[in-house]
């Protein structure tokens, strides 16, 4: 059996906190409305992600969106720079469809239109900012991080807009004890397609066999991993079930149990 010599990180809830705090933000932005409109704010925060998951997928720049992972809540607070056409036209259409989400999350608690037009604009700034504040790795990911880094090349492979991932990469402050950093906004292809993962593994200099990835999306860190001939970890988050027929080599529900396994 090869020796495992890389080991590849996902980076979106497998290292960093990602939906759970866009939840955080909308429920604080959700009090705060309450305060001048008579909303309930946990109708207004689900409704807010359902409308935002709805406008997404209807946009235009889904398909490209889809392709690289980009996703509805990234979509409310990424700056989305670069001067490709894609990122261009995404740029300028992310400003309309941010006011347009909390907008009609407004009007269906009633709030009257002039009023929720106003509060609209303001909500999809407070939102940008608030999420860029409350970034946040989960617990023991740094500790687990530095003492794999002793022993194995380290690797990560994220989906996303390359600014805004380079951004959350700056933010865990690991970025240091990665060997290479892979962005599928970076490169035009993302997860689950083996071409990104096969990418990398040239970057480490290893071959499939010899790498592992670590990750919290079956459809695109564990499916990709698979096939792309690496063996594929799943880090199951709470409430998260395998109810298909993507089956990873191993489960966990903790970064520290890659330590122990290991």
């Amino acid at each position: 059996m090869p020796t495992l010599r890389a080991i590849i990180f996902d980076l979106d809830d497998t290292l960093l906190v990602d939906e759970a705090v866009s939840y955080e933000v909308l429920e604080l932005i959700a009090q705060q409305v309450k305060k001048n409109c008579d909303i309930d704010p946990k109708i207004f925060v689900s409704d807010v992600a359902t409308i935002a998951q709805e406008l997404w997928r209807k946009g235009a720049c889904y398909p490209f969106c889809h392709e690289i992972g980009i996703s509805a809540f990234e979509g409310l607070w990424g700056n989305f720079l670069g001067e490709t056409k894609e990122l261009t036209t995404l740029r300028a259409w992310s400003h309309h469809y941010r006011e347009e989400v909390f907008l009609k999350a407004l009007l269906t608690q009633s709030v009257q239109l002039s009023q929720a037009a106003v509060i609209a604009r303001d909500l999809a700034l407070e939102f940008s900012l608030l999420r860029r504040q409350r970034q946040r790795l989960f617990p023991k990911t740094e500790k687990v991080l530095e003492q794999l880094s002793c022993h194995y090349q380290l690797g990560l492979l994220t989906n996303g807009a390359p600014d805004l991932q380079r951004e959350k990469i700056v933010a865990t402050r690991c970025e240091h004890l990665f060997s290479n950093i892979l962005i599928s906004g970076e490169c035009g292809i993302g997860k689950p397609n083996p071409v990104v993962f096969e990418c990398l593994l040239q970057q480490l200099h290893v071959k499939p066999t010899e790498a592992m990835m670590v990750g919290n999306s079956l459809e695109r860190d564990i499916a990709g991993a698979h096939a792309a001939g690496m063996t594929a970890v799943w880090l199951r988050l709470p409430g998260k079930n395998n109810v298909g027929t993507i089956v990873p080599d191993k489960t966990i529900t903790d970064l520290q149990e890659v330590l122990d396994f290991l």
